[in-house]
């Protein structure tokens, strides 16, 4: 029993929270070198260095060295063929080497590509540049080249300016110190991953990627697309003529932006006027791609619908509004019939002079916040229009160091490996690491900043298998002909509220990556982060409490839950479908994890996660009534004698109740802030009910939408939510059961019981009005204290004459 137990502690002390001590930027030691000096000396002259200054600080520092490769001139001629050759240029360090593109009959050809060696895998004193032509037959055949020493390559560091390239003579292949015709502009340097050069350069690492994978494995800061809210309010139509001659039409609108689709309701126009007046409201992203796409329809039948009318309007045509103030102007549209669209001309034109008519008012809402992500976990609060915009309060800095412990997500040359990569999304702007090839252990030590305009947010790191590495070898291995393409895999993710952070500390943590799979929860490894939150205005930021969380016009004017929700999800898509156009694409499957587009799908598990979060909100009620029952039974003589003297002495003097209760939460918040917490919030197994989730239970919340289950399972599944939902059919009754009741005290409906209740009233209130209110506090409270020698088991008068009130259950089916 005793190695279970351990067993068991073990694991739930896997899913913690970690402290780290990273050597970050500012702590690197002046003087001290960053790695031990190789012998030989050729790598003590670039490695063994003092800490450069760096902006960098919340990382530790990555040494690399660089090889910019410009452009060539007066390359000699092919000597085979006579003709210009067709140039390359091949960077080669130890058995690591990258080549630029060729061109094709050039002497003087441009490249301006960047190569980055990483320091942990230098494997060579001695950096060679060869230019080669691709026509030469010979593998090792070269033009020329130019060698560099490491020991006397300088160092530079941001914010030095850039190293200016410098021509350089091509050597002959005999190594013999002879010249060949023909320069290289190159700079070659020593730096760190603070570098401008580091997002877009090739790396030494991810040298077996080729083809269009080489663009995924870099690092990129991408935007969302700005977000508008388009309100079309649909007013009326005229002279809507139905094909069918002899009957009245039942009219309705149908508007279009993209993929929303949305309708008013049917409307009988025996006038062939029909009016509306209703909001469609819509998501609009910048630049206005879609068109606004107007058409009148008559429902024949169920079924049948008759197109009347069509209007095609481009979105620039709407005004953008900023405020709840100004009247937008409603504007008359007209109709093309048979879903003819574009310009009208000529005698078109005239066909169509006394055609049908829409009349619509129709603006963008630039005062509304565009939600795409979940109001639990929401990072940005502005509104759409940036004229609206605060100024910011604070800095949000992250460096996303490394990950430890991960999985192997898929197989390559028959063994697990892991290509991970992270992404961190906070506001508008999403950021993207590197993918480290091949490693369960990746370490990026890339930093990265937000501005932040409310404290109040969440920023959200996810970490992700990279299955889109091209030709290289490098993919799941399983994308053979036919199969569907593939898709970044899901490592874990984990949410920061900035809230929770105090300004100016650097928070090192290592955060276990917890995902929920099919067969159970399960650790994917630990992501280690450096965090600080920097307050820029201490009165701002306080203010901000004191706020709305969201825009105005949300509690001026608010939308519907449902038209939230409906809003939300498309909001969502368009952010993935925009970010998936991005060169390298930030893809559907990553940008829906990281909005939890799927939270509002039903899981039995997570609600029961959410009924025992509700249950436990009533924990320090609960307590406090049970030390009420206490001391009202006399189980503690000495603490009952204390109330009692308590209750005198606010009974006799009232004025205090108020400032006692404030002054006792103010010394139970100085007791608590030494026990304050230390780390941020993570993600909680115990309390997302992940721990003891059954197996059928998981398999639901996995499950596609509609079901993809067997009939007999979604039986079962049906049965037991019927189950459950009478349980809370039950719990539902009862409250409006003691509300019918509440309410029939004075109804007459039960006449004997309200007219006893109307002579207690009349009797309580000449009391109440002859008797001093402290005394009757008194009494009050000491026949709460009273004796347990003066209580009886059976429940008092009050709760006989209440459960014998009257409700309306009696008159349900």
């Amino acid at each position: 029993m005793t190695m279970t137990g351990g067993h068991h502690d073990a694991h739930h002390e896997d899913f913690q929270l970690k402290d780290t001590n990273p050597l970050l930027g500012e702590q690197w030691p002046k003087g001290a070198a960053a790695v031990p000096a190789r012998p030989g000396g050729g790598i003590a002259g670039w490695l063994g260095m003092e800490k450069p200054s760096s902006t960098y600080d919340l990382v530790e520092q990555m040494f690399f060295l660089y090889v910019r490769v410009v452009k060539a001139k007066d390359l000699p001629p092919n000597p085979i063929t006579g003709a210009a050759m067709d140039p390359y240029v091949e960077v080669k360090l130890g058995n690591y080497k990258g080549t630029t593109k060729h061109y094709d009959r050039r002497a003087n050809p441009e490249w301006d590509q960047v190569f980055a060696f990483s320091k942990s895998r230098v494997q060579s004193n001695v950096l060679e540049v060869y230019l080669k032509d691709k026509e030469m037959l010979g593998r090792d055949d070269y033009v020329g080249k130019v060698v560099f020493d490491l020991a006397e390559v300088p160092t530079r560091v941001p914010p030095d300016s850039p190293l200016a390239p410098q021509w350089y003579r091509l050597e002959d292949r005999r190594g013999e110190g002879g010249k060949v015709r023909g320069e290289l502009m190159l700079a070659v340097w020593i730096g760190t991953q603070a570098d401008e050069a580091f997002p877009e350069a090739w790396h030494s690492d991810a040298a077996t990627v080729r083809g269009e994978g080489v663009a995924s494995v870099r690092s990129k800061a991408y935007v969302s697309p700005k977000l508008w809210y388009l309100r079309v309010n649909v007013i009326e139509a005229q002279d809507v003529q139905p094909q069918a001659r002899g009957r009245a039409p039942e009219v309705f609108v149908k508007a279009q932006v993209g993929n929303q689709i949305l309708k008013t309701s049917v409307v009988a126009a025996p006038t062939l006027n029909p009016r509306w007046n209703e909001d469609l409201v819509f998501v609009v992203a910048e630049p206005f791609e879609e068109q606004l796409v107007l058409t009148v329809e008559d429902r024949v039948t169920p079924r049948k619908d008759d197109l009347l009318g069509r209007a095609a309007l481009p979105l620039t045509l709407f005004e953008k509004r900023l405020d709840h103030r100004p009247f937008v102007q409603s504007r008359w549209f007209d109709l093309e019939k048979f879903g003819i669209g574009g310009a009208i001309e000529g005698e078109t034109r005239r066909e169509l002079r006394f055609a049908s008519r829409v009349h619509v008012r129709a603006c963008l809402e630039g005062a509304y916040h565009v939600m795409d992500e979940s109001t639990m976990y929401i990072s940005d609060t502005r509104p759409t229009a940036r004229q609206l915009w605060k100024p910011p309060v604070g800095v949000l800095e992250v460096g996303i160091l490394s990950a430890a412990g991960l999985q192997p997500m898929k197989n390559r040359d028959g063994r697990g490996t892991t290509d991970a990569y992270c992404v961190a999304k906070y506001g508008q702007k999403w950021v993207r690491t590197r993918t480290m090839l091949g490693t369960f252990g990746p370490t990026w030590n890339e930093q990265y900043t937000w501005e932040v305009f409310d404290p109040c947010t969440v920023i959200t790191i996810g970490v992700f298998d990279n299955n889109h590495l091209g030709n290289g070898g490098n993919g799941n291995g399983n994308n053979g002909g036919g199969a569907p393409p593939a898709r970044d895999a899901r490592i874990g993710k984990i949410r920061i509220r900035l809230s929770t952070l105090e300004t100016d500390r650097v928070y090192t943590h290592a955060y276990p990556l917890i995902v929920l799979q099919p067969s159970g929860v399960k650790k994917m490894g630990e992501l280690r982060l450096a965090v600080r939150f920097t307050c820029l205005s201490l009165m701002n930021m306080v203010h901000l409490y004191t706020q709305p969380l969201l825009p105005r016009m949300h509690y001026l004017h608010p939308f519907t839950v449902t038209q939230l929700d409906a809003l939300r999800y498309q909001a969502m898509g368009i952010v993935a479908a925009r970010l998936g156009r991005a060169e390298p694409p930030l893809r559907r499957e990553v940008v829906e994890y990281m909005l939890d587009v799927e939270s509002h799908m039903w899981s039995m598990r997570r609600s029961k996660a959410n009924f025992f979060r509700a249950v436990s909100l009533f924990s320090g009620a609960a307590a406090a009534a049970r030390w009420f029952n206490d001391v009202c039974h006399w189980k503690n003589v000495a603490t009952t004698a204390l109330v009692h003297i308590l209750l005198l002495i606010l009974v006799w003097y009232p004025e205090l109740i108020l400032p006692t209760v404030f002054l006792y939460m103010f010394l139970i918040g100085l007791w608590n802030y030494r026990r304050r917490p230390r780390h941020p919030p993570h993600m909680d197994t115990k309390m997302s009910w992940a721990e003891a989730v059954h197996p059928d239970e998981l398999d639901e919340e996995f499950d596609t939408f509609p079901t993809s289950r067997q009939q007999d399972v979604v039986y079962m599944r049906y049965d037991r939510l019927r189950s459950v939902a009478g349980r809370i059919q039950t719990v539902v009754g009862d409250m409006a059961t003691q509300g019918e009741r509440l309410q029939s005290l004075l109804s007459w409906r039960d006449p004997r019981a309200t007219c006893l209740f109307v002579i207690f009233c009349l009797v309580a209130a000449v009391v109440l009005y002859v008797t001093p209110f402290r005394v009757v506090a008194l009494v009050a409270g000491l026949y709460l204290l009273r004796h347990p020698r003066f209580r009886t088991r059976l429940p008092a008068v009050p709760s006989n004459f209440f459960r014998r009130l009257p409700s309306r259950a009696d008159s349900m089916l």
